[in-house]
C-alpha cells in the first residue's frame, strides 16, 4: 500500500534517485528548478536557475545533475557547481528530462521541447573518458531510460510512441551497438491510451518497473516484456520510480499536479506528492558515475 513519502506537491516531480552512500532519497521538480530531499523531518530543497531533471551520484557530496544547458558537478553541501558537459545550452525552447547513471560510470539523458512539441528530443550518453554522444534524434519525450545489470542492453522510451526500446550495449564500453528492438509496445492496448511510459528502473531480478504517465501505476514487466503485476497510486501522473531503503525494497515513486484531468478531480489532493511502497523484490543500487 503506497504512503506519502513526502507531501511537497511538485508541478513536475522527476528524477527519483537514492544515493547509497548517504542513504537518502532525492528528487526534482523540473518546471520549478528544484532538487529535492528529505532527512527524517527535515526536508531539503535547493534552488536552481534552470530546469533540472535527474541526477546520478559521484561520492558522497557530489552529485551529477542532468539541467536545460547540460551536465554539472553538484555539491550538496556548499552548494558550489561546475559545468562538465554543455548540452543543447544555445537552445532555450529545450530541457533536459529523464536521465540515469550506466553501469560503466557514464549518463544517458534526454532533451524535449519544453512545450512538449514532437520532434524536437534528443537522447544522449556521456561518459567522461569518452565525452558525449547522440544515442537518438528526432524524439518528443525520451524516458524510461535503465539498464539490464548484466551489462548487456539499455531501456529507453519516447512516451507519445507508447513504446519502451531495448538496445544492445558493448559490455565493456556500454556504447550502444546495433539497432534498437520493440521491448514493450503499449500503443497495442487501444483500449488504455492513458498507458503511456515515463521514468524506469530495472529490479534485481532483471524485471523492468514502468511508471505510466495518466495510469496512476507503476507497471513490472519481465524480460521478455510480459505484464507480472503493479503497484497503484492515488494519483495519476506518475512519473519516475526508484529502489531505495536499506534493504533496496522501497519504491519510490514521483508524480505530478501538472497536466491532470478535468475528469479525475480526486486525483488533485495528493498530485505531486512522492510516494514509498514495500515490494517483494528488491532492487540494486544506482552506479557510481566515474568521476
Amino acid at each position: 500500500m503506497p504512503t506519502i513519502f513526502d507531501d511537497r506537491q511538485c508541478e513536475l516531480g522527476e528524477g527519483v534517485f537514492w544515493h547509497p552512500e548517504r542513504e537518502q532519497l532525492f528528487w526534482f521538480d523540473i518546471v520549478n528548478s528544484k532538487l529535492l530531499s528529505r532527512v527524517g523531518d527535515q526536508t531539503l530543497n535547493w534552488q536552481f536557475d534552470r530546469n533540472v531533471s535527474a541526477a546520478g551520484w559521484i561520492d558522497r557530496d557530489h552529485l551529477l545533475i542532468a539541467s536545460e544547458t547540460g551536465l554539472s558537478r553538484f555539491n550538496l553541501e556548499t552548494g558550489a557547481e561546475r559545468m562538465l558537459c554543455e548540452i543543447e545550452a544555445d537552445n532555450p525552447l529545450t530541457r533536459s528530462n529523464d536521465g540515469r547513471a550506466d553501469p560503466w560510470g557514464g549518463f544517458w539523458m534526454g532533451t524535449m521541447d519544453k512545450t512538449g512539441e514532437s520532434g524536437k528530443g534528443t537522447l544522449y550518453r556521456w561518459h567522461p573518458n569518452d565525452g558525449l554522444r547522440v544515442i537518438q534524434r528526432d524524439m518528443s519525450t525520451p524516458n524510461a531510460i535503465c539498464f539490464d545489470h548484466s551489462r548487456s542492453c539499455a531501456y529507453y522510451a519516447d512516451t507519445k510512441t507508447r513504446i519502451i526500446w531495448r538496445v544492445r550495449v558493448n559490455p565493456k564500453t556500454g556504447w550502444p551497438q546495433g539497432e534498437k528492438e520493440v521491448f514493450m509496445d503499449l500503443s497495442a492496448t487501444p483500449d488504455r491510451p492513458e498507458h503511456k511510459p515515463d521514468g524506469a528502473v530495472i529490479d534485481s531480478e532483471g524485471c523492468l518497473w514502468s511508471a505510466q504517465w495518466g495510469s496512476a501505476r507503476v507497471a513490472r514487466y519481465s524480460p521478455d516484456g510480459v505484464f507480472l503485476s503493479a503497484v497503484d497510486l492515488p494519483t495519476g501522473h506518475a512519473s519516475c520510480p526508484a529502489f531505495g531503503g536499506a534493504d533496496m525494497r522501497t519504491l519510490f515513486v514521483t508524480t505530478a499536479m501538472q497536466k491532470l484531468p478535468d475528469d479525475r478531480p480526486d486525483w488533485a489532493g495528493t498530485a505531486g506528492q512522492t510516494f514509498s511502497v514495500p515490494v517483494a523484490v528488491a532492487g540494486r543500487a544506482e552506479p557510481q558515475i566515474a568521476l
